[in-house]
């Protein structure tokens, strides 16, 4: 089996950080989003994956490269973004006929055990119950069975609050390719892109059956209040380890609060739900809810609620911030 990841999307939403980051690699509670999925899969057996690069591809590569040396890793180049149908498209000459493929998007983070999953033998759509489906792929679904008997890509008019959480096991890959094939001849879009809602609905047509497994919970990191919520969440999940060479001088940290390699605080009351990346060194400052990126330099600020990227320098005043990579401010 191997597992499908497309990380080729600009970010948009995320912007300032995506113009020098790929959203998959954007830290949450103390590692990239992309570091959440690859351990989780590991976990559960798969050692091949496809990773569906474009946006900053590269530095995708580098981070699998660097951290995870014993997977075995492809990449499919999205160099035009036409949707994700189109994405796991691209990946069709990494995988074998009819060899079974985990389908999961690169910038969500999931509570559920792949491994159940993984051991299912039966295809499977992972949904849950959302506010407004609109913005989903929606999904009509048999409560008797589970199977799925209707798939319609952000309906105008959702007959279901069952959502797509963008998780998804393919047992009929061969005619998963066959299905994105016909939608790519054919030109065949819904809203301009190649859905992959589409060529599943096109399967079933066809007589292939999914079944819906109901996840807890998942978090899209699509947004930077999303982003925010997720971190906290994962921080109290899952604990907030703090590295050995991490320095505190004077410093009150209000758990939880993830401390990554040769971060240096001096002065300061940090926390809670604070994620701080390597190599940062923070002075006089008071930081609550917030994620900092690597080697970044903070004195004299109240910061709650803010994103600060890599590589920045930050003196000032309290504010509230959305701050990019390669940054320099003085709030003097």
């Amino acid at each position: 089996m191997k597992a499908i990841i497309p990380v080729a999307g600009a970010g948009a939403r995320l912007r300032p950080h995506t113009y020098t980051q790929p959203k998959a690699l954007i830290p949450v509670g103390g590692k990239p989003i992309l570091a959440y999925i690859i351990d989780e899969l590991i976990e559960a057996g798969i050692r091949e994956f496809v990773f569906v690069v474009g946006h900053l591809g590269e530095k995708i590569r580098e981070f699998v490269e660097r951290k995870y040396p014993q997977v075995h890793a492809h990449y499919a180049e999205q160099v035009v973004r036409q949707g994700i149908g189109h994405a796991i498209w691209l990946a069709r000459p990494y995988v074998l006929p009819d060899e079974p493929v985990f389908i999961v998007l690169g910038d969500s983070v999931f509570d559920l055990s792949m491994t159940d999953l993984v051991r299912s033998p039966s295809s499977l759509l992972c949904v849950r119950k959302v506010d407004d489906p609109r913005q989903f792929g929606v999904v009509e679904m048999e409560e008797k069975n589970g199977l799925i008997r209707q798939l319609v890509e952000k309906p105008q008019f959702p007959k279901s609050n069952l959502a797509l959480v963008g998780l998804y096991k393919i047992m009929e890959s061969g005619q998963l390719f066959a299905a994105l094939d016909h939608l790519v001849q054919n030109r065949i879009t819904t809203q301009g892109e190649i859905q992959l809602t589409d060529a599943l609905m096109y399967m079933i047509e066809q007589g292939v059956q999914f079944k819906g497994y109901k996840v807890n919970n998942w978090f899209d990191c699509g947004k930077k209040e999303q982003l925010l919520e997720t971190n906290a969440i994962l921080l109290r999940k899952h604990g907030a380890p703090k590295h050995p060479t991490a320095r505190l001088e004077n410093t009150v940290v209000i758990e939880p609060v993830s401390l990554a390699e040769q971060v240096t605080l001096s002065r300061c009351i940090v926390g809670p739900h604070v994620a701080i990346g390597e190599h940062t060194q923070i002075q006089n400052s008071i930081i609550a809810n917030s994620i900092i990126g690597s080697h970044t330099d903070i004195d004299r600020v109240m910061l709650e609620n803010s994103v600060v990227g890599n590589d920045s320098t930050l003196r000032g005043v309290y504010q509230h911030l959305n701050l990019g990579d390669d940054t320099e401010m003085d709030l003097r």
